[in-house]
């Protein structure tokens, strides 16, 4: 059912830094993005880094161009491609992306350009300076000129859940659902990961605030798209995304660890 191709040599952009030898994994879930990715990909490869990266793109069964523009990518570039057969979700290509990892910290970075590439600077910030070990990309903490239009109901949407978020968990955050998370390594890797859809976004909130992990959030840009432009999570995911904050909650917490 799958497909998978693991480059011989290491997936590089950017360069080596002042912070030793750390390394960035920066992981892209792709489904049916053939007008974004390659854009996406021109981005993230012309950044200059302030440490070594390396760039693993998991396809999650595309049918459009998707596949043909990544596999064009790779030969002119160096990265890392996982390719499902079909879509199962971005949870589970996100966590097909985790196992390709070889960097101390990973990133979140989604195929569209909902959010921007040049905010990678932004989340690395916090890391670099040591002052901690989970990064999250809030999208309301930035005030831009012009504000994006982004409609009342995800607003709305993302206040509801976001608060509910810090009532269970105490995690004071802002942005509960954003899709730029960058987390160390051996933390994500840790934990008992188990969503394989948009779900995904609630339970890696759940489960590190659960488990003591604390999250610091940084501004970032947004560009929000419509269902029309290719935005594929609907209101339905609102109540997967309640009913995991709650679960995740109240499991044990030995459930929530990953052991070998």
């Amino acid at each position: 059912m799958l497909k998978n191709e693991r480059m011989p040599e290491k997936a590089k952009t950017g360069t080596k830094g002042n912070k030793g030898n750390m390394k960035l994994s920066i992981i892209i879930p792709v489904y049916n993005e053939e007008s974004t990715i390659t854009q996406v990909l021109d981005k993230l490869m012309s950044l200059k880094l302030p440490v070594e990266s390396e760039i693993i793109i998991a396809d999650d069964g595309s049918t459009d161009k998707t596949g043909k523009l990544i596999e064009d990518f790779r030969k002119k570039n160096v990265i890392k491609v996982h390719t499902s057969l079909i879509n199962l979700g971005k949870g589970a290509a996100v966590r097909f992306g985790i196992e390709y990892a070889e960097g101390d910290y990973i990133v979140i970075q989604d195929a569209d350009l909902e959010l921007n590439p040049n905010d990678l600077l932004v989340l690395l910030k916090p890391v670099l300076d040591g002052s901690t070990n989970v990064v999250y990309g809030s999208r309301f903490k930035k005030h831009e000129t012009p504000r994006p239009k982004v409609p009342w109901i995800t607003i709305l949407a993302n206040k509801v859940m976001t608060t509910y978020t810090n009532i269970l968990y105490g995690g004071g955050i802002s942005d509960m659902a954003t899709a730029y998370k960058l987390i160390r390594r051996d933390i994500i890797k840790s934990i008992n990961l188990r969503c394989t859809g948009f779900e995904f976004e609630p339970e890696i909130t759940a489960k590190l605030l659960r488990l003591g992990h604390k999250i610091k959030e940084v501004p970032i840009s947004y560009q929000p798209r419509t269902t029309d432009e290719g935005k594929k999570i609907g209101w339905k995911d609102g109540f997967k995304y309640m009913y995991y904050l709650t679960k995740y909650r109240f499991v044990k917490k030995e459930t929530l660890k990953r052991y070998k």
